[in-house]
């Protein structure tokens, strides 16, 4: 008897641990020439409702936080008031890393990884989400990640400073998904330092721990810029 196999075949049957979402969608958009992103109509309804489904439709999420603007509360909550899964809707705060603790202060005590998710990914998949959170729940911590095409070069003054090697880049997607605990404490210790880290894996990287990466989708787009945007529903006309 091949004990090995069947050992194999009982992690496979293990269950996930209990993961709830934060879902941040809390900026102002500065950059997207006066419109609001969070709201922005996406084949014919506000990106926010696109973003928050995919996880609403994913197995691995239990429950979900929505972090947003004080002027968006009402509206969102309304949007969302038919997502079962969508807990609670709160107000962000002055920076990312505060808006994702809030995120994280509403989750439910039974909350065992929490999967941190840009608002304005409107096309990350439940494939993709489900991915991240089993790499999480074997490693702790994961994230999805995309090699990098262009060649990247620092730059200061206008004048090339280094270039790098290109194999060893990716750019990080969200979902990004940790043991709520190891979070809590590396958002904690950021904010002692008065570091401003510009995702939650540079959060948990400060403490020296390890962030497995994950293959990413192509199609997990941030929508930054009016240009964005249009991608993205070019992106989704395709789909269909």
């Amino acid at each position: 008897m091949d004990l090995s196999a069947i050992g194999k075949g009982l992690r496979k049957a293990l269950p996930l641990k209990y993961c709830g979402a934060v879902i941040v969608a809390a900026g102002s958009a500065s950059r997207m020439g006066g419109i609001d992103k969070v709201m922005a109509p996406v084949q014919g309804e506000p990106m926010i409702c696109r973003t928050v489904r995919a996880f609403q439709q994913t197995d691995a999420i239990r429950e979900i936080v929505i972090v947003t603007r004080q002027d968006l509360l009402g509206r969102i909550a309304e949007l969302c008031q038919d997502d079962d899964k969508v807990k609670a809707v709160v107000v962000g705060g002055s920076s990312r890393q505060e808006s994702v603790w809030r995120g994280l202060s509403a989750l439910s005590d039974k909350v065992e990884l929490a999967a941190v998710q840009d608002g304005a990914r409107p096309l990350v998949t439940p494939m993709l989400i489900d991915r991240v959170v089993r790499a999480a729940h074997s490693y702790g911590a994961a994230a999805p990640g995309i090699p990098v095409k262009d060649t990247i070069k620092t730059v200061a003054g206008g004048v090339v400073r280094q270039t790098l090697d290109r194999a060893a880049l990716q750019a990080i997607q969200t979902p990004q998904v940790f043991d709520v605990d190891l979070l809590r404490g590396a958002l904690t210790k950021a904010a002692a330092d008065q570091a401003q880290v510009t995702d939650d894996c540079s959060a948990v990287e400060r403490l020296g721990m390890s962030v497995k990466i994950v293959e990413g989708d192509e199609q997990n787009i941030k929508i930054t810029t009016p240009l964005d945007l249009k991608i993205a529903q070019l992106l989704l006309e395709e789909r269909k």
